[in-house]
């Protein structure tokens, strides 16, 4: 056999070992993707989730299919993520309970900044400081005044131990100084009924179902806790206007990948959602739905991260200086 025969094999070996070239790998993403919310169908979090798959499928060109798998408020599905494969075909979308885990529960399954890389934020829904029609205070300080003359004999609902109107109820208990008796409830829809009734004094919940009562006359509505007024409701002040950032609470969404998945894939999927985001129709949509969008400079990476980071600093703060129970 020549020499040159000889080297054929040899050569042939060596183009096996070597890389393939970056143009001849599978492009990303090139099949189906679930997108994971930990939440049930028909409430407010599959909503959004839903919203956000439609325009991740536009913007990423595949199918991209809403998954809810429930269970231990919110960890099991979370979990799940984590545990997924980092490929970018399993993604979570989670709320402001993603900050709380780690303070509320003993083993939640997974660690909030650890276990996740961070895509970018995508939506938030504000809260209503509602009361009933029978509080007398007509403005925010006078209410704060009528809290602590009142004290325990004032009744706070909220929709469960550890939820989101639990919390905005506690930090306002810290903003009066004064102890009031917190009214637990199974879910927002018979706290409200009360608060109309006027069982109860006081109660946060998002505008979706309260904007229109307060409109009614059927519910008061002293602050929205955040930084940009309703269009819905624009005589209600925001915390911010009023000076009182130290009540920071909403339901803040962000999208999350599974750790170790690959930054190439993180930074498209961060470019998809930045997509999403600039979309005028996804916009009014969830507007029209007092969800507010965040913008493409908060729908980052980087954005998510700080958030994420100083929210579970804050609510291991306040929820040990409240002695909720740990699950």
């Amino acid at each position: 056999m020549p020499w040159i025969e000889r080297l054929v094999p040899f050569a042939l070996l060596l183009a096996a070992l070597m890389p393939v070239p970056a143009a001849t790998q599978e492009a990303y993403p090139s099949r189906p993707i679930n997108l994971v919310t930990p939440y049930a169908a028909g409430g407010g979090s599959d909503v959004v989730t839903r919203v956000l798959a439609d325009e991740l499928r536009r913007q990423l060109g595949q199918p991209v299919t809403v998954q809810n798998i429930t269970g231990a408020g919110g960890n099991i599905g979370t979990q799940r993520v984590a545990q997924a494969a980092p490929d970018g075909y399993t993604l979570l979308l989670h709320h402001v309970g993603m900050a709380t885990a780690p303070a509320l529960y003993k083993a939640p399954g997974f660690d909030p900044v650890k276990s996740f890389e961070p895509i970018g934020m995508f939506a938030d829904i504000p809260m209503l400081l509602l009361a009933s029609r029978d509080v007398p205070a007509s403005n925010m300080n006078e209410l704060l005044a009528w809290v602590r003359k009142q004290g325990d004999t004032v009744t706070f609902a909220s929709s469960g131990q550890g939820s989101a109107t639990h919390l905005c109820a506690i930090m306002f208990q810290q903003l009066a100084g004064a102890n009031v008796t917190m009214v637990q409830y199974r879910g927002a829809a018979p706290a409200i009924a009360d608060l109309q009734a006027g069982r109860v004094h006081l109660l946060c919940d998002g505008p979706q179902s309260a904007s229109q009562l307060v409109r009614a006359g059927a519910l008061k509505a002293y602050v929205l806790i955040g930084g940009q007024r309703l269009e819905s409701l624009p005589e209600v002040p925001t915390t911010r206007e009023l000076g009182l950032q130290a009540m920071d609470v909403s339901l803040w969404y962000g999208l999350y990948a599974p750790a170790g998945t690959p930054r190439a894939i993180v930074d498209r999927l961060a470019v998809a959602l930045q997509g999403a985001t600039a979309s005028a129709e996804l916009r009014a949509k969830l507007n029209g739905m007092e969800i507010l969008v965040f913008d493409s400079a908060q729908a980052t990476p980087t954005a998510l991260r700080e958030r994420l980071e100083s929210q579970v600093a804050l609510w291991g703060r306040v929820i040990r200086e409240a002695r909720i129970p740990v699950n």
